[in-house]
């Protein structure tokens, strides 16, 4: 009986802390990023550089691809986060609000050591307060000439006559 009271308080502890512990992080995501989960605050964001092509580079260079953004609503324009679609590139932005009519801007820092030769296409997922949508896309193309290429050479299996039948 006695361990079985033990179990009973076990588990109750451990469901009160796990409790506990996610109002907690809620809490301090809340109160990291207010402007996110405040629906009044939300603006309006125009693109003006979503797709950017940076042409022909030699592989191993590094190069910065530059992403414009505008705020078209009344309320300041909060960017939260840009994250990279991979290792290869690292995000920054504008961390200070953006006032309305002002522009921001995010920052793609390209390594193509990192990557791969031939075509490339790669994304940043850029997160905002805006009510035409919190998550946005943006795109960078190019062509890496020299280093490793992307392509697989495939050798067929040599079939022995005997084997068909």
């Amino acid at each position: 009986m006695k361990r079985i009271s033990y179990f009973l308080l076990i588990v109750a502890i451990v469901a009160t802390a796990c409790k506990n512990n996610k109002n907690k992080n809620l809490n301090s995501i809340q109160q990291s990023t207010p402007i996110s989960v405040d629906t009044t605050n939300f603006t309006a964001i125009q693109w003006i550089d979503s797709i950017v092509d940076f042409g022909t580079i030699n592989y191993g260079e590094k190069i910065q691809i530059k992403f414009r953004c505008k705020n078209t609503g009344n309320k300041d324009l909060i960017i939260l986060s840009a994250r990279p679609g991979c290792g290869c590139t690292v995000a920054d932005y504008t961390k200070e609000p953006i006032k309305p009519g002002n522009e921001g801007l995010i920052t793609a820092s390209f390594d193509s050591k990192k990557s791969h030769s031939n075509d490339v296409n790669k994304s940043l997922t850029v997160t905002t307060n805006t009510k035409n949508g919190t998550e946005h896309y943006l795109f960078f193309k190019g062509t890496i000439k020299g280093g490793e290429s992307n392509d697989k050479i495939m050798v067929p299996h040599l079939i022995k006559p005997e084997t068909i039948k």
